[in-house]
């Protein structure tokens, strides 16, 4: 059993995606070819980084046991101080941007070029928002580490704020196109950096921002409540135990379209030429019986169907054949609308003791004459039984 190491937004989105891709990169170590829209934001997020650290006052950290490492340079009071450092000014802004630029990935000369325009358009305007409103950063491109309920998580927080409230303020820059206060308050990025940020930091997140670079907009989302952050640790759990367990299963879909790892996945590789004549026929082996099996699938449910009219018209349940007795079996089936029977529970309060869709203990529940009788009737009015009949077949000599 793997023991994987601390998992990452996008290594824990990787693996509930697709665990063999997974696999590829984080096992295997894989590399995958460079794209132009990575290395644009790896470049602007690097530029932001060295604008925004003169500003940065950092606050105090927490150290084991819960206890607080207090800083020399700590916020004096309850108002943030008057931002320390310089800015770069932006001959000097554009310079670094030079320097830093990565020209991986692009498709063309054209298309890096519109992009290369692009980011200087974005750290320029950038700049003058932030002479206008400069903003109380604890900390810039933070790498921290935790382990939540058992699961080691890490992550690399692009700002940390302080609010005017003397909490804090996770910042995520995006360079994307599109971007809306909706994908604000559906980000597991920015609940997993809420849950680094309060095991590390000694103030609590108060607020959580994906900050749109192109029109350069905050995006902003209250605090994650302690059942959302429980959704999102569910998911960060199976991906955890998966990797544990080595389960590396691809699961097909339309992300397979941009992988690069097709020819190595078993749902895209190719059989071999030497080996595609003998498999011909067992493949078209296989599809002959499976049709036969559907053919007497067919014919074993009318025939068994004759018999049931059969036996309800002559009022027998065994009818003997050459060297078989076909004999009628009844079987009862309950069935209860779960998302009644759930409503019903949690009234109740009993929505963690038996589950909605576990139709045999909600029909145990139900029947016992220990459960209360207003409960036991609502129960009973939200589901009913069903009689199935069946056939099995026996030897003459066990008639009896």
């Amino acid at each position: 059993m793997a023991l994987p190491a601390a998992l990452s937004y996008s290594s824990a989105r990787t693996y509930l995606e697709c665990p063999l891709r997974w696999k590829f990169l984080y096992v295997d170590d894989l590399k995958e070819a460079p794209k132009g829209y990575f290395s644009f934001g790896r470049t602007v997020h690097s530029v932001l980084e060295e604008l925004v650290r003169p500003l940065v006052v950092p606050t105090a950290r927490r150290i084991g046991g819960g206890a607080l490492q207090k800083t020399l340079d700590e916020w004096p009071g309850r108002g943030p101080p008057t931002a320390p450092g310089r800015l770069l000014e932006a001959e000097e802004l554009l310079g670094l941007y030079e320097r830093s630029w990565v020209s991986e990935g692009y498709n063309s000369p054209e298309e890096e070029a519109r992009y290369k325009s692009l980011g200087r358009e974005i750290l320029v305007a950038y700049r003058e928002d932030l002479l206008k409103s400069p903003p109380y950063p604890v900390a810039v491109e933070e790498h921290l580490e935790a382990k939540w309920e058992g699961i080691p998580i890490h992550g690399y927080i692009d700002r940390i704020d302080r609010t005017p409230g003397g909490s804090l303020e996770i910042v995520d820059y995006k360079t994307s196109r599109e971007l809306s206060r909706e994908d604000a308050l559906d980000s597991d990025q920015l609940s997993l950096y809420q849950v680094l940020v309060e095991r590390n930091y000694a103030e609590p997140v108060d607020r959580l921002t994906l900050y749109h670079l192109r029109s350069l907009t905050p995006h902003s989302a209250p605090r994650r409540d302690a059942e959302s952050l429980n959704d999102v640790h569910n998911r960060f759990g199976r991906a955890y135990d998966g990797i544990r367990s080595s389960a590396y299963e691809p699961t097909p879909g339309r992300h397979c379209s941009r992988c690069e790892f097709r020819s190595l996945c078993p749902e895209f590789r190719l059989v071999p030429a030497g080996e595609q004549d003998r498999l011909l026929d067992l493949v078209d082996r296989f599809h002959r019986l499976r049709l036969e099996e559907e053919r007497v699938d067919r014919e074993l449910r009318a025939a068994a169907e004759a018999l049931h009219e059969e036996s309800e018209r002559l009022g027998v349940h065994r009818i003997p054949g050459s060297d078989r007795v076909a004999i009628r079996r009844r079987e009862e089936l309950w069935h209860y609308r779960e998302g009644t029977v759930a409503e019903i529970l949690a009234e109740h309060g009993l929505e963690g003791r038996v589950r909605a869709d576990d139709d045999e203990a909600v029909r145990r529940l139900a029947q016992d004459r220990k459960t209360d009788p207003a409960l036991r009737a609502r129960l009973a009015s939200a589901g009913g039984r069903q009689v199935r009949w069946y056939w099995t077949l026996e030897e003459p000599s066990s008639r009896g």
